[in-house]
């Protein structure tokens, strides 16, 4: 008697430290499953990689540029020149060099673009030949072929945002136009429009 009430026993205590493993078990068996169905990046993810190809080559450069930004000024400066881009790294990274003249004198400027694999966004970093340090670097990415850059900086001893933006006019031609805001993005000035045709006969 007493020995079947003692074995009773045991299956109890035992069927219910059982049951509750299984029912610990649940859960976790849920949860990997629900793993298991997570998206995962697959080789189908965009590679921005080669965002830039269509600008590899030589180009005329037409510039407009805002010499007072931020400052309620209208007076523009504008240049014509040339711009030559090449690739580095092949292709994860090129090289932009422009030199451009005007009547308020010779521009030169150089921009180094760097492609970001694990983020697959670029980052532009831009010298003006006159100062001969590099900016803050915009950071962004194309969709739909129009291109976003985004950064913060300080100007004029004002934090600003910048926004740089590329997209192309026609298979021969690729707008360039940057703006800064003051008040957090509610609103912004342009200050540089360039457009980049191809010069014809010269190699892609």
């Amino acid at each position: 008697m007493h020995s079947r009430i003692g074995r009773h026993r045991w299956l109890l205590a035992h069927g219910a430290a059982a049951i509750s493993m299984t029912l610990m078990a649940v859960p976790a068996a849920a949860q990997a499953r629900r793993d298991t169905t997570r998206v995962q990046p697959t080789s189908a993810t965009r590679d921005g990689q080669g965002d830039f190809d269509v600008h590899i080559g030589t180009w005329t450069t037409h510039l407009r540029r805002l010499l007072r930004p931020l400052a309620g000024s209208s007076e523009w400066a504008e240049y014509t020149g040339t711009t030559v881009v090449r690739k580095v790294w092949n292709g994860a990274a090129n090289l932009v060099e422009l030199v451009a003249d005007g009547p308020s004198g010779r521009f030169e400027a150089l921009s180094l673009r760097l492609y970001n694999p694990q983020s697959r966004q670029w980052s532009l970093n831009f010298a003006n030949r006159a100062q001969g340090t590099l900016v803050p670097p915009t950071i962004g990415e194309f969709r739909n072929g129009r291109g976003e850059f985004y950064a913060r900086e300080t100007f004029s001893g004002r934090a600003i945002l910048v926004r740089f933006v590329i997209e192309p006019v026609t298979s021969d031609s690729i707008r360039f136009e940057q703006a800064f805001s003051d008040d957090g993005g509610r609103s912004w000035e342009v200050n540089w429009i360039a457009v980049d045709v191809r010069v014809k006969g010269a190699p892609r």
